[in-house]
């Protein structure tokens, strides 16, 4: 099974993307992790990535694109990808070298991604992760593993957060419209519990399995 899962940031694509790895053996390709690995591995490829992340650039499409074929091609059971394709040159270029069977889309609320991003909080000294709504410490401001008075990253507050969301509209967004067009598009709503959310595309793959 080949899938692609699109959606905003702080729509909660890595967090199902490991559920549906989990339930149908699918390995989770994600972007970011493919390039770090890439670049840890020192393959010709990855060190060229790491150059430029180092330097806080994006790595341009070509070296993207090389990275995440080489990681594909490898793959015998399909792939889940997250992150990636980002913009409609990536997607065309994506199918050129594999043929995907369904690209999800998780659809919610914009004030409700802020609400998400903007109340994480992180522990600097354990890197424990907690949000002031979803999960909250026992003590609040305070890691529960350590006692170390917790903080809001930078890229976390809400100007940063718009922006993100504001690049996601303009850059990522035209894809929906794309895949749209190929007929392999399914919008789910990601605005309820993440196990409401599972659920819904679990229902979905379980259909395209069938041949449905």
């Amino acid at each position: 099974m080949k899938i692609v899962l699109l959606g905003a940031p702080g729509a909660g694509k890595g967090t199902q993307a490991k559920r549906i790895s989990e339930r149908y053996g699918v390995p989770h390709l994600s972007a970011g992790d493919i390039l770090r690995n890439a670049a840890s591995a020192r393959t010709p490829e990855g060190m060229e990535a790491a150059g430029y992340m180092d330097q806080g650039k994006l790595v341009p499409n070509e070296v993207v694109l090389s990275i995440v074929k080489s990681e594909i091609q490898r793959l015998k059971k399909g792939f889940i990808l997250d992150g990636f394709p980002r913009t409609i040159p990536q997607a065309e270029s994506l199918g050129t070298f594999t043929e995907l069977d369904t690209v999800i889309n998780i659809e919610v609320d914009f004030a409700l991604l802020l609400k998400r991003l903007t109340g994480r909080r992180s522990c600097p000294k354990c890197g424990a992760v907690y949000h002031i709504l979803n999960n909250p410490p026992s003590t609040e401001g305070l890691c529960d593993k350590c006692g170390t008075e917790l903080i809001q990253r930078k890229d976390d507050n809400e100007e940063t957060v718009k922006k993100r969301i504001d690049t996601y509209v303009s850059l990522t967004q035209p894809l929906i419209e794309y895949y749209k067009k190929k007929g392999i598009l399914r919008n789910v709503n990601g605005n309820g519990k993440i196990d409401q959310i599972f659920q819904e595309i679990a229902e979905l793959l379980d259909l395209i399995l069938l041949g449905e």
